[in-house]
């Protein structure tokens, strides 16, 4: 047990303890998801997150320690959002002729996200800067954080709503589409796809890339756009 002990102490203090747990706590996460069908309450991300944030609170680690270690796999979030360019390239004809009304679809969908989020705080009687910080929570987080300091919101507020909206869209879109009874046929994919990347971002499409590959494709230009678009327009409408 001591030389346990001294082994944890050891690992816990290096690098190699975020970069360790990281990859076994997804890795066991994922395979709890397929084994479960993809099941949208078991989702990875979720779970992986849940399950680390206890495993750091649990053993007194803090969080530059571990992040010391998991800044390698931050590192490749960067070449995995640009590989979302493949599949629109692969649909590029698709893109010439519908982009009007995708461009329609996302301003109305990123107008309706940020001042739904910004009404709702106002009449409860939030904060000033934090109703500021909800305006980019349908943007993938360091995006989020950008704006939010922009417009004089509070970042790290602005990246946890960012998260959490990610996490709700991925949980309750296949449900709400459902619901709404969007086709899974044909286009319907893609109302799928462009409506979860415009209202969960990187979380919501990675989600609609396990379901259906159109799905993932649309949904990766949507979070796109909408980082375009709310990084010109949050800022410019709030001043």
């Amino acid at each position: 047990m001591p030389k346990f002990v001294e082994l944890w102490v050891y690992l816990s203090a290096t690098p190699l303890f975020g970069l360790t747990a990281t990859l076994v706590v997804y890795v066991l996460a994922q395979t709890v998801y397929t084994r479960l069908g993809q099941a949208a309450w078991a989702n990875p991300v979720l779970w992986s997150v849940l399950t680390l944030a206890s495993l750091l609170t649990l053993t007194g680690v803090d969080y530059p320690t571990y992040f010391s270690g998991a800044q390698f796999i931050h590192f490749l979030l960067g070449p995995a959002v640009v590989a979302l360019a493949w599949p629109l390239w692969q649909r590029r004809f698709e893109l010439r002729q519908r982009w009007r009304a995708l461009l329609v679809a996302a301003l109305a969908g990123g107008a309706a996200a940020s001042t739904s989020a910004m009404l709702l705080g106002w009449a409860v009687g939030l904060p000033h800067d934090v109703v500021l910080s909800l305006a980019p929570k349908s943007v993938t987080a360091p995006v989020a954080m950008g704006i939010a300091e922009a417009v004089h919101g509070v970042p790290a507020l602005a990246a946890v709503f960012a998260v959490i909206t990610g996490m709700v869209g991925a949980l309750s879109g296949r449900a709400l589409f459902n619901l709404l009874r969007v086709s899974t046929t044909g286009s319907g994919w893609m109302a799928r796809g462009f409506a979860m990347g415009t209202a969960a971002h990187g979380i919501g499409a990675a989600r609609a890339l396990q379901v259906n590959p159109d799905a993932g494709a649309y949904a990766g230009l949507a979070l796109g756009v909408q980082v375009l678009l709310a990084s010109l327009l949050i800022p410019l409408v709030v001043r």
